[in-house]
């Protein structure tokens, strides 16, 4: 029988055992506390020990360790040596150049006539907001306290622009060390770094109008959460592109902060926020010259009457050509435009079309030789492609029913050599990731490293040999240095299970056939003490979103997995088919009804797993966060398999979401509203089967809490009562505070208590 519970304060626990306490076979338990690294609790860690390993700055010796620790491993003689007086420095040394930062942070004390102590400050604030450098080293640039601290060699360090007319933001230095550029009032600001004199490259900036900085959903969406910086150098210092955005047709939603203000009144937060169907910010693209200070605003006439994003820009390496990745608003198609700085006039390189939507391009590889490689996932796995600079197609680098998944190095062609490309792919399975070396000509395709799982490399400067650090679902981790052929020169450092005293269990992997066929990648933890004549309840945790598997053969630290295993529950992860790494046409699967294929999929694996005589298939949970969140809402109200979901931050009806994103995906509501109707939470809400409890960020400014809301008064109107929400102060997309994280903790272990575990599970 469903009880409705409604978890309004701190969760009511079973008591845990201290973290001292043994099992009958005399390992410690991991408690709860201890999930949380709560400051009460022994500390334990399930991240693999290695040491720390990095190439030293002569290339040839791999240093080894740390401070007065610190070996050098010589690659050619295959020894260990002392590292020389004279090379201690450098990358080995002072990996963060914290001794420029210094010497820096000294100098502008000893200038500005501030305290040693006040230089410490200045030391501490540079490794936050970090220096940044000319290219031929002479000139640094820092902002300390409001200012725009200049300093080139032989030189004093002066201020040249400060905050008194409005805070600076996204202070960039051109390669010269020439100029400067930074935002203030969402204005894009030019300095001289030679004269100090600040010049206005734009006058019209404010609330309606971005001048160089991005917008909530460009940052969020487009150029990646976080990066708000809208400008860019070219690489001769010639010019400074930068986005325009008018504000002025999108819509405003308000977030509100109930907690700050100590006199009880709340403080609301008023953010630019698109949703789908909504206006986009209209998007021209500008390009300055800072001897002139004349822009030449970019020809996008040929999209008149379209809606369009810029979803890129960039430069050729010499920063003759400007490069405007243009693509319209559902993403179908988009084109890479060739633009001279001068006149704003270009001419489509590339035009990449999909019967779906086009990923936002990777920038291309320049090969120096007249030519470049551009990454497109045209036959639905990502590969390379060789083009010359007028967007003449050469050929196709690498090809195959896997996926690409990163560049490592190019070397260009040079005499007889076709020159080659290093990268990752998942040529060897999608849940690995591989180092492989193909011709440009796309022959002599190699595996460089050995062992199933993932592998992340690091070269020397001369290529010819590379640090391996891998690890597996299996294996807590190796570090090694091989050659240029993959051949393993020596091991130097192996991790052993951590924490074993705890009775850790073992991950397996498994291959699971949907109803129509397609195996999906799934991840099972079972106790260390497993017994097949028990019967287990099942806790699956997920995300399901495009493109972003939860499945990955590599080390899982998690000691909340752990700490459930220990407890008596099968923990259990899956990719379902459009979450895998397989490429573009698998990810498709979802295209116009996102949710819908996903839960068909977790459902198939459900059954696979409860076909076991030990996995109760009575005593089923889910949890997820963000896409995780709708993922889990949608299995309980579309299907009978779970007893109990965990949903947070998720999206119950994706005409709450952002365009860029959903329109993706699903295209606008006028082309697809069917599509919208179909893959509504709110519209199955009567369909809840199991307990349901939701909980969110109340200032969550991507998936707002309107979605926990509209989704509470969905089961209301329904008639549910088997369903509890939970809103959480002062967050926003993801729980940071550490007290508020731990009451989700608590929630969620006290929920698994009650219905997989307890009287709920009987």
């Amino acid at each position: 029988m469903l009880v409705t519970t409604l978890v309004l304060g701190a969760a009511t626990l079973s008591p845990q055992a201290p973290a001292e306490a043994a099992s009958q076979d005399g390992t410690k338990r991991i408690t709860l506390e201890q999930t949380s690294r709560r400051p009460e609790s022994e500390p334990i860690s399930l991240s693999p020990s290695l040491p720390r390993v990095r190439w030293a700055p002569d290339g040839e010796h791999v240093a080894v360790g740390r401070g007065d620790e610190v070996r050098w491993f010589d690659v050619r003689t295959g020894e260990f040596e002392k590292p020389a007086e004279e090379a201690k420095g450098g990358t080995v040394e002072d990996p963060g150049g914290q001794a420029a930062i210094e010497e820096l942070a000294s100098m502008i004390q000893g200038q500005s006539g501030r305290s040693e102590r006040q230089a410490e400050k200045i030391a501490k604030s540079l490794t936050k907001r970090p220096e940044q450098v000319s290219d031929d080293g002479a000139a640094r640039m820092a902002y300390i306290d409001g200012e725009l601290w200049f300093h080139r060699t032989g030189q004093a360090p002066r201020v040249l622009a400060c905050g008194d007319e409005g805070e600076i933001r996204y202070d960039r230095m051109s390669a010269d060390g020439e100029a400067l550029a930074f935002v203030r009032g969402n204005d894009l600001f030019m300095v001289n770094t030679a004269t100090g004199e600040v010049s206005p490259v734009t006058s019209d900036g404010g609330p309606d109008q971005f001048n160089g900085i991005l917008d909530w959903v460009y940052q969020e969406e487009i150029y990646g959460r976080g990066n708000f910086l809208g400008h860019f150098w070219s690489p001769d210092s010639e010019h400074l592109a930068f986005l325009a955005l008018d504000e002025s047709p999108v819509y405003e939603f308000t977030v509100v902060d109930h907690i700050e203000d100590s006199t009880f009144r709340v403080k609301s937060e008023v953010t630019n926020y698109p949703k789908v169907g909504d206006p986009n910010p209209i998007v021209r693209v500008g390009i300055t010259d800072p001897d002139t200070a004349a822009t030449a605003w970019v020809d996008l006439s040929a999209y008149d009457g379209q809606e369009i994003l810029v979803v890129r820009v960039g430069w050729t390496p010499e920063g003759d050509r400007c490069l405007v990745y243009v693509q319209d608003r559902i993403q179908t198609w988009m084109d890479l435009l060739s633009v001279d700085p001068e006149t704003g006039k270009g001419e489509v390189l590339i035009r990449e079309e999909s019967s779906t939507w086009t990923e936002r391009p990777e920038p291309p590889i320049w090969l120096g030789d007249g030519t470049f490689l551009w990454q497109s996932h045209r036959t639905g796995t990502d590969h390379l492609y060789r083009y010359r600079l007028d967007g003449e197609l050469l050929g196709a680098v690498t090809s195959g029913d896997w996926n690409l998944r990163g560049v490592e190095h190019v070397e260009a062609p040079e005499g007889d050599s076709p020159g080659h490309v290093w990268f990752q792919s998942t040529a060897d399975g999608d849940i690995n990731s591989n180092l492989y070396r193909v011709a440009l000509d796309g022959t002599g395709l190699v595996r460089l490293t050995s062992d199933e799982g993932s592998h992340s490399v690091t070269f020397n400067g001369a290529r010819t040999y590379f640090i391996d650090r891998f690890s597996s679902l299996t294996n807590p981790g190796v570090v090694r240095v091989c050659d240029a052929e993959g051949i393993i020169v020596k091991e130097l450092g192996r991790a052993e299970a951590p924490a074993e005293d705890y009775g850790i269990g073992a991950w397996e992997l498994h291959r699971v056939a949907t109803r129509d066929g397609v195996e999906l990648d799934v991840a099972l933890l079972k106790p260390a003490d497993f017994d097949p004549g028990r019967s287990y309840p099942v806790w699956i945790s997920t995300y399901s979103g495009p493109a972003a598997p939860s499945v990955r053969n590599r080390w899982n630290g998690s000691t909340f997995f752990q700490f459930l295993a220990q407890e008596g529950v099968l923990v259990l992860q899956a990719n379902v088919r459009s979450s895998t790494s397989r490429g573009h046409a698998a990810t498709s699967a979802l295209y116009r009804r996102v949710g819908l294929q996903e839960v068909e999929d977790m459902v198939d694996v459900v059954d696979w797993l409860t076909a076991n005589p030990w996995a109760d298939g009575d005593r089923v949970g889910i949890t997820g966060y963000s896409f995780g969140g709708t993922m889990t809402a949608n299995c309980l109200c579309r299907t009978d398999r779970f007893k109990l979901g965990i949903a947070g931050g998720g999206v119950y009806d994706w005409r709450m979401y952002d365009t860029i994103y959903t329109e993706r995906y699903m295209r606008t509501p006028s082309d697809n509203l069917e599509g919208y109707e179909a893959t509504s939470v709110l519209g199955v809400a009567k369909g809840l089967n199991g307990f349901l409890h939701m909980h969110h960020g109340i200032m969550d400014d991507n998936v707002h809490v309107q979605n926990m809301f509209q989704m509470a008064h969905a089961l209301m109107k329904a008639g549910k009562t088997s369903w509890s929400m939970m809103a959480y102060p002062q967050t926003r997309h993801g729980i940071r505070d550490r007290d508020l994280a731990w009451h989700s903790r608590q929630t969620e272990w006290a929920l698994i208590q009650e219905h997989l575990i307890g009287d709920g599970g009987s």
